[in-house]
């Protein structure tokens, strides 16, 4: 909760300058509503194996209720940005087939609905999503932000970026590492992910202890590597 102040009192001091706010609210994909909660993760995977029409038929009565929600979030906080973490989606969960049988469909059907309402969706694919690149560059192009974790940032590019922006992916255990590795690390990314644009430089995943300095090299690192020329 300390953590969570301190951040509001950032973001509010940032408004506050004039800086856009880079969420506007959060969404979940359809799966991960019922398999973070309501079923939990035991249950939907079990459910995917006993009941699968019955969980489809669930999870398409809840994408039109996480849109509106979405919606009504973007609105009332001026910001058209809504972040979607993908908590079920990765490499590890579940296989490809499963994929684009249980989790892409409503998953998509909720982007398109967002893309559709004039939001752009920030979509945190968390763990690996190097098996799903060639299934979720099927979205209109230049609509949505791919935010990775542990993907292939070379292959992202190469596969999304005519597409897609893509963000991320310097690893929160980097952080507490020496600057010059942190420095090394956000040119190599930068060299990689922004030829032509498209790209933003940020962490992997969220982290509440960091080094101070490391966070400024990052910045730094940003400033001199991310120029046009």
């Amino acid at each position: 909760m300390k953590w969570m102040a301190a951040v509001a009192d950032c973001k509010r001091e940032a408004l506050e300058s004039g800086l856009p706010a880079l969420s506007g609210g959060l969404a979940k994909a359809p799966f991960d509503t019922i398999g973070d909660t309501l079923r939990g993760t035991q249950g939907i995977i079990i459910d995917m194996y006993r009941q699968p029409d019955k969980l489809i038929e669930a999870m398409e009565r809840i994408t039109s209720l996480t849109i509106d929600s979405a919606v009504a979030a973007a609105n009332a906080s001026g910001t058209p940005l809504i972040t979607m973490p993908l908590h079920k989606g990765a490499d590890g969960f579940m296989s490809e087939k499963q994929y684009e049988t249980f989790y892409w469909p409503t998953l998509k059907k909720v982007i398109t609905g967002l893309i559709n309402e004039g939001i752009v969706p920030i979509l945190f694919a968390e763990g690996s999503y190097n098996k799903r690149l060639e299934i979720i560059k099927d979205l209109p192009r230049a609509s949505v932000v791919w935010y990775f974790d542990q993907t292939d940032m070379g292959r992202a590019k190469e596969i999304l970026g005519d597409i897609a922006c893509i963000m991320g992916n310097v690893p929160a255990s980097l952080l507490i590492c020496k600057p010059q590795e942190v420095k090394e690390h956000c040119r190599k990314l930068i060299e990689v992910c922004g030829q032509g644009g498209g790209y933003i430089l940020a962490g992997g995943a969220g982290i509440n202890e960091g080094k101070p300095d490391n966070l400024r090299t990052m910045m730094t690192a940003a400033r001199e590597y991310g120029v046009y020329k």
